[in-house]
């Protein structure tokens, strides 16, 4: 049973907002969704009744003017946010993810995954670690790697832990969402390509991150982070004129009513430019995929408390709304 929306999380920056919505029985559509929580269907409002919303950022260019002179004159309007189911607002053909993008986050994270017989004492290894992510800083050189689309779900929608996860944890995240292609830009031309923002808990079993029995080989986000809803996105994508400097944003997820991250953009070591720029250099980013920036410091491993049955978690990212999931244990057959 999916978690309800509190009205709260309807907030968020500027005029609008975009989502995907779908009433009961109904299928899901693109919606403007205005501040007091009304709801614009974009089918019927650009006359396009086979209409998504990656086909509204298709046009982005076209379509922008088109969604602010809906707002303002707040029609047509179908109906109260309410009554309406809220998806994830984009379903992306790419999911591009960035890693280690927070410096204490990396630091903190660097310290918990002690290797076997490291007996270094934790200041040492907090250090090595800070010259670490200064080396990356100074080289400018980003780590992405690709996510499935097939691991993400709703804002509001259960997530089933696998009965395999041994060390379930959290990652509040910044995303951009592409509006424009882009390939092989340049970190300045970069935002020109990006329509707006939305918010992504990228969950990670943390047992499953390293191949123990391959150490050469190292990471395996296959295994670790794409399993099916394990990428909460949502609700909204909230243009990039409404958001404005993404350079100081609050990222806040509690878990059962606790605070366990609390961080500010400004730590990240790569901002959203570089990292849309860094994977434009080697792909070709499509309208609707989305470019994850890092989490902050706070996750599980952190805290020594991993996700469980039962665990209800609120994430917010200033301006961009917020979102509420239960962790529910997998069934298994």
């Amino acid at each position: 049973m999916s978690v309800k929306p509190e009205a709260a999380s309807a907030l968020f920056a500027g005029p609008f907002a975009l989502a995907t919505l779908s009433a009961p029985e109904g299928p899901a559509f693109p919606a403007l969704v205005t501040p007091d929580s009304q709801v614009i269907d974009l089918r019927t409002a650009l006359s396009d009744a086979a209409l998504t919303m990656r086909g509204v950022l298709e046009g982005w260019d076209a379509v922008l003017p088109q969604l602010t002179v809906l707002a303002d004159a707040a029609g047509p309007v179908r109906g109260a946010l309410a009554d309406f189911r809220v998806h994830a607002p984009v379903e992306p053909r790419q999911v591009f993810q960035s890693g280690a993008n927070y410096r204490q986050h990396v630091i903190d994270l660097h310290v918990a995954h002690r290797a076997p017989g490291d007996e270094r004492p934790e200041a040492q290894r907090r250090a090595e670690a800070a010259e670490i992510m200064d080396r990356r800083a100074a080289e400018d050189l980003p780590y992405v790697f690709i996510g499935l689309p097939s691991a993400i779900t709703g804002p509001y929608d259960d997530v089933a832990l696998p009965a395999w996860a041994e060390k379930p944890d959290w990652e509040l995240e910044l995303a951009a969402v592409i509006g424009r292609p882009a390939h092989q830009v340049s970190a300045e031309e970069a935002l020109d390509h990006v329509a707006g923002y939305t918010i992504a808990n990228d969950l990670t079993d943390r047992a499953t991150v390293f191949r123990r029995d391959m150490p050469q080989i190292g990471t395996d986000w296959l295994r670790s982070k794409n399993a099916p809803g394990f990428t909460p996105l949502g609700p909204w994508i909230v243009p990039t004129a409404s958001v404005g400097d993404t350079g100081d944003l609050r990222l806040t997820l509690k878990l059962n009513g606790e605070t366990m991250q609390d961080e500010s953009t400004k730590d990240m070591i790569f901002d959203v430019a570089r990292l849309v720029s860094y994977a434009s250099q080697t792909a070709r980013l499509l309208p609707g995929d989305l470019v994850l920036t890092g989490s902050p410091a706070g996750n599980g491993m952190h805290w020594g408390r991993l996700l469980r049955d039962g665990d209800l978690m609120d994430a917010a990212i200033t301006g961009l709304g917020a979102q509420r999931t239960r962790c529910v244990a997998e069934v298994t057959r």
